[in-house]
């Protein structure tokens, strides 16, 4: 092992950094949709090694500091490139205008993304210590510029590592405590623990249990961990709100097809037949509330007053739709009282069995470049257009997220990527009973992007302890209780509907009632075992 150990250390250049991109690459398959989470005790060491090559001979000083945020960048490109590659088919749907962007987005935003594993791993330079202490460093150091990734110019926290801790249902309740930062210091530290044992110049008769302590104590929490989950499992029977019956609808509309004209019509009776289970012109039964998907409309639904009245004839008494779709608001100069500007909101809707809008959502959270541009205004002059092809981009709306419908209890309404922030989900003071994530993964084609989206919807309903509902244009339509099991989902790539029932919320979880704290808190333990693990390996040297 010790050879292989050398081999990586004393490695340089590109041949350092083309091995670092080919461990981050590989290190994808621990996400969904493969899940194939026992790689990481492969690339994670090996990304461990090559940094010791930066580190452990000279320490640290300028050069070696460089080395190591340009080992870290490829190990991040790698793992972003393989991870993120599928954003390229949302550049083909109107390939006549955005196809000559794609090259550029599915390289450059993988590269800019790399940048947050480059400042990780020049952080963890000054704290590298023989042993251990330099797999908890990085731990620190990838988990810090991770909360970075997820919050800073408006936040991207995708396939983040901790993920790969939610692969099976057991190890997702981790989620219910710790939180998705929390689990990526915990994943690094878990599957680099292997690079504890071995490093450049390390002795090689160390005590066993100075060489594998570290090991076999990460192993020991990664099966209690399993087991505290698996028992979490068996002590959570399924419970439902009694009189509430869901119709989720999944139209399964093409993206190149949805905002064409032309097509308005025929999308909207689409939405109405498969809502009817095929049975034109009766009304829908058995459900008490219909759910449509994010942009389910391709019109402005409170401009449209035949489309107001179809939806009251198909609705019986007492029921309900919620539903996605854009608004326009004027806005008015309070001074002269005349229009100055039109702003477009991607929203949701809570209409009653006469279509009265009772209450709404104005998407808060946008995509850059997908929703709107940053500095809008500059870049439509020079031609850019985000992929929505709306004049001066989608307006953010103010919130509330708390929701409320006849007939059923509160809920937090999270439209697309709205569901990917962990710490953006409930508000102060507020006692949501359920998740309704409206989302539109069409433009992803047949990609493992929708997968991915699935699956961390799921973790944000273990974390927040609510079931969550979630309605796609093209797919994955499911139901997921508070525990993230699956009650029920519709197939990719089929116009179906399915009536399902309402999960019950599992009350607050340890996330919920500490939130970052418990990241701050375990960070900071973190640092005092560095300290202590460093002190005990004084003795070696790489």
């Amino acid at each position: 092992m010790q050879h292989v150990v050398h081999a990586l250390g004393n490695l340089t250049g590109l041949r350092r950094m083309g091995v670092a991109f080919l461990a981050g690459a590989v290190s994808v398959a621990s996400m969904a949709p493969l899940h194939l989470w026992p790689v990481l005790f492969v690339t994670f060491p090996v990304f461990v090694w090559l940094l010791d090559g930066c580190y452990a001979r000279g320490g640290t000083n300028r050069r070696s500091l460089i080395a190591g945020a340009w080992t870290g960048w490829a190990f991040g490109l790698g793992f972003f490139l393989a991870g993120l590659y599928w954003i390229g088919n949302a550049f083909l749907v109107e390939a006549e205008i955005f196809a000559w962007l794609m090259p550029f987005a599915v390289t450059l935003m993988p590269a800019g993304l790399a940048f947050f594993f480059a400042l990780a791993a020049a952080l963890a330079g000054p704290l590298w210590r023989p042993g251990p202490a330099r797999v908890v460093a990085l731990g620190a150091a990838i988990a810090s510029t991770e909360w970075l990734r997820g919050n800073i110019l408006t936040g991207f926290p995708w396939n983040a590592p901790g993920y790969a801790l939610t692969a099976s249902e057991p190890m997702m309740q981790w989620a219910s405590i710790f939180g998705l930062y929390s689990l990526t210091l915990l994943a690094v530290l878990i599957f680099a623990a292997p690079a504890s044992a071995w490093g450049l110049g390390l002795a090689g008769s160390l005590p066993p249990v100075k060489r594998y302590g570290y090991s076999f104590l990460m192993l020991a929490l990664l099966a209690g961990g399993f087991s505290w989950g698996k028992w979490r499992l068996l002590n959570a029977p399924e419970s439902f709100v009694e009189g509430v019956s869901l119709r989720i609808v999944q139209p399964n509309i093409a993206q190149e097809d949805k905002w064409k004209p032309e097509n308005r019509a025929a999308i909207f009776q689409r939405l109405l037949e498969v809502s009817r289970a095929g049975k034109p012109g009766t009304r829908i039964s058995g459900a008490t509330h219909l759910i449509w998907p994010e942009s389910a409309l391709p019109f402005l639904l409170e401009q449209t007053p035949e489309a107001l009245n179809a939806i009251a004839d198909m609705l019986p008494k007492g029921s309900v739709l919620i539903t996605g779709a854009a608004r326009a608001q004027q806005n008015v100069d309070a001074a002269t009282g005349l229009a100055k500007s039109r702003e477009i909101f991607n929203s949701l809707f809570v209409l009653d069995d006469n279509a009265k809008i009772l209450s709404r959502y104005d998407k808060v959270h946008l995509v850059p470049f997908g929703e709107y541009l940053p500095f809008q205004k500059l870049l439509e002059a020079l031609g850019f257009r985000q992929l929505v092809r709306q004049l001066g981009g989608f307006a953010s709306g103010k919130g509330p997220r708390l929701t409320t419908a006849p007939n059923i209890p509160p809920f937090v309404a999270l439209i697309c990527y709205e569901i990917i922030f962990p710490g953006a989900i409930r508000e102060p003071g507020t006692a949501p009973k359920w998740l309704l994530n409206l989302t539109n993964d069409a433009w992803f084609g047949d990609s493992i992007g929708p997968v991915q989206h699935f699956q961390q919807a799921r973790v944000r309903a273990v974390e927040q302890g609510l079931p969550l509902v979630r309605a796609a244009n093209t797919g994955i339509s499911a139901v997921v209780d508070p525990y993230g099991r699956i009650v029920a989902r519709l197939p990719r790539g089929q116009a179906a509907a399915m009536d399902v029932k309402l999960p019950r919320a599992a009350g607050d979880t340890v996330f919920v009632l500490w939130g970052e704290w418990i990241f701050i808190v375990l960070l900071l333990f973190t640092l005092v075992v560095w300290r202590a693990l460093a002190n005990y390996w004084r003795t070696e040297r790489f």
